[in-house]
């Protein structure tokens, strides 16, 4: 009976050294598991880090785009504006001097024989 209750023992033994290989069997494959999770979920993470910053360079490569075309429109506006006051000024300082130099019929005889002395003929 103590030779039974030895070997019954030594097979409880063997079981236990079975169950405990077993256990770490599958702590190591959790372990394998975990960190396969953890590199898949960094690889997301990542993933969805470079589309949001490449998206967001794209948006700003657009609004800097737009940004550029608003100031070219808005110079040639301001240019466009200058050269049409320049010219409307030019013309009315023309005007007034034209009219009071000419408001006398003996200005007006001097200076269409001056302009024509000047008129170069072919």
């Amino acid at each position: 009976m103590i030779e039974n209750q030895l070997h019954l023992a030594e097979q409880a033994r063997l079981e236990m050294e079975q169950l405990h290989s077993h256990h770490e069997d599958l702590v190591v494959q959790a372990k394998e598991e975990r960190d396969a999770i953890l590199a898949e979920a960094r690889k997301i993470r990542d993933k969805m880090y470079d589309d949001v910053k490449i998206r967001a360079e794209e948006e700003r490569q657009h609004i800097l785009e737009d940004a550029q075309k608003t100031i070219h429109f808005e110079k040639m506006k301001a240019l466009t504006d200058i050269q049409n006051f320049v010219a409307n000024t030019s013309i009315e300082i023309a005007e007034k001097i034209l009219r009071q130099e000419l408001s006398d019929r003996e200005q007006q005889q001097q200076l269409v024989e001056k302009l024509a002395h000047e008129v170069k003929y072919n």
